[in-house]
């Protein structure tokens, strides 16, 4: 975690146009040199184009009917940062696809699932499933500005810059498009459905595109290198108990992200990131990129 001031809480949602380019040299195990977690975060990054642009679809559905003037600027800011993370995120997958990663599959997949579910699912279901989903997203990137999986690992600095962007803004946004559902719709059993099923169908297809990635791979066909990966899981910084908990609750009833103060999480991050001495200035417009 970045040790600078906590910054007053700020609830906005901000567009930040951040331009990644990366790097073509990059080793194929990025994350630090494994196997498993660098196929998971490969995996991750395929289905976010499609999936950003299916939440996006989703909360645009009710903005005319957004009737809080505050709401309708968050969800601008929404439809802005989701945009940017689909955007970024296919230009990394264009370079993991050259290093052998099936990101191209992944893509088509989630796209495949994202327009089935547009087509057999009334729009409250939609957005039922952005919130759901979403609160997926919230607890990761929580975990990931708690905790910065990325300080200590040999990975290209672009991913780290990628994520941690990411991070913050999913964390920035975390309530947005439950405000929206809570607005418009507000059917707390069309909610807790929706988070069953996509629980379900998030797990059934990660393990599959995860395990179709890695069989890909000629590394992971050494059982020696493929079981200590597998071991290494455990020692992830995604493999935390809590992350668990915090998952499960979305199933309680009267639930709100917001019941998780991360206000000063989130500032510090933005201070550091994107603050006078940002790290990640320099990939906005305007700046030099990176050597």
């Amino acid at each position: 975690m970045p040790t600078v001031a906590s910054a007053a809480p700020d609830r906005s949602v901000t567009t930040r146009r951040v331009s990644i380019e990366h790097d073509e040299e990059m080793p194929r195990h990025f994350l630090g040199g494994d196997l498993l977690m660098s196929h998971i975060m490969a995996v991750l990054s395929a289905t976010f184009p499609k999936g950003e642009q299916f939440f996006v679809d989703s909360v645009r559905n009710y903005r005319d009917l957004i009737g809080d003037e505050e709401l309708r600027r968050r969800v601008a800011g929404f439809i802005g940062q989701e945009s940017m993370h689909g955007r970024e995120h296919d230009r990394l997958n264009q370079t993991l696809a050259r290093l052998g990663y099936p990101t191209h599959f992944v893509d088509t997949l989630t796209g495949w699932a994202m327009s089935l579910i547009q087509r057999v699912a009334p729009p409250s279901a939609q957005l039922a499933f952005t919130a759901a989903a979403e609160h997926f997203t919230s607890v990761l990137a929580e975990q990931i500005l708690e905790d910065d999986p990325f300080e200590d690992e040999d990975v290209p600095e672009q991913i780290r810059a990628l994520f941690r962007w990411h991070a913050l803004e999913e964390a920035e946004h975390k309530a947005v498009a439950f405000d929206v559902y809570d607005e418009c719709v507000h059917n707390e059993a069309i909610r807790l459905a929706t988070m069953h099923v996509t629980t379900a169908l998030l797990v059934a297809v990660a393990a599959a595109t995860l395990v179709g990635s890695a069989v890909t791979d000629p590394a992971a066909r050494n059982p020696v290198r493929f079981l200590g990966s597998l071991l290494n899981l455990r020692n992830s910084a995604f493999a935390r108990r809590k992350i668990g908990l915090r998952l499960i609750e979305y199933h309680r009833p009267g639930f709100h992200p917001d019941d998780r103060d991360t206000e000063d999480l989130v500032a510090r991050w933005r201070e550091a990131l994107f603050g006078d001495q940002g790290t990640l200035n320099a990939y906005l417009p305007g700046e030099r990129q990176p050597a």
